[in-house]
């Protein structure tokens, strides 16, 4: 049985979560404020966490802070706070998604769905990605398309790395400078905006299409190949 703690002070939308995600089969745990989150997380280990930002004892920003000090599985955050800021600091915080209210029942399934795929595939971080048409060996760094070896400069194999080992995971503008940059390029998104176009190109990826590498607008990019190709 798959354990989901909800996280959420308002009583109306804990009963729609727990009707809409128990008709799937999950088990529902609840806490209405972030203290009652965090004890529950702590105790039941859920499978999932989705986490609503406006509680009325902690801010959910340091809840989730706090559940990422100990707590390894995915949290999706589910807030009215819509600013890029809040969704960037989520992310860079630890969420694994960030579903806007109000939102659909289906969309939040299927999103569900998708974490917990996810999760599943990468349990133990992937060497590699091998969907048939394009091959990432992460060991010897080398990337193939349609057989022939494509080649990517250290930085671009690098942003490709960073990706594809967070398959389905969107990653901020702010973390991808960080971990390819370094601390003192944090505001340089051109170089990011560059540097994903010399990838998408390379990859025959369309921007407008995307097959490899998704751009989540303002906020960062997210590598959406085939989750089952990834290679442990």
């Amino acid at each position: 049985m798959t354990h989901i703690l909800i996280i959420d002070d308002e009583p109306q939308i804990r009963r729609f979560l727990t009707i809409s995600l128990s008709s799937q089969g999950y088990e529902i745990i609840e806490a209405d404020c972030g203290k009652k989150g965090l004890e529950q997380a702590a105790l039941r280990q859920p499978e999932l966490i989705v986490l609503d930002l406006g509680l009325p004892d902690l801010d959910g920003q340091e809840v989730l802070r706090q559940l990422r000090g100990f707590y390894q599985g995915p949290i999706i955050v589910l807030s009215v706070r819509n600013s890029e800021r809040e969704k960037v600091m989520a992310l860079d915080g630890g969420c694994n998604d960030y579903v806007e209210k109000p939102f659909g029942v289906n969309e939040l399934l299927a999103r569900v769905r998708a974490v917990m795929r996810t999760f599943a595939v990468i349990e133990v971080p992937p060497t590699g990605y091998d969907d048939g048409r394009l091959k990432v060996d992460l060991m010897n760094r080398k990337v193939f398309l349609d057989g022939d070896e494509v080649h990517l400069s250290k930085k671009e194999f690098e942003l490709l790395r960073e990706l594809t080992i967070h398959p389905g995971r969107i990653l901020t503008q702010h973390h991808l400078l960080q971990q390819i940059w370094g601390p003192h390029h944090l505001e340089d998104t051109h170089y990011l905006r560059i540097f994903i176009g010399r990838l998408r190109s390379k990859l025959g990826d369309d921007p407008t299409a995307p097959r490899y590498i998704e751009t989540e607008a303002g906020v960062g990019y997210r590598f959406i190949g085939d989750a089952d190709r990834a290679e442990g």
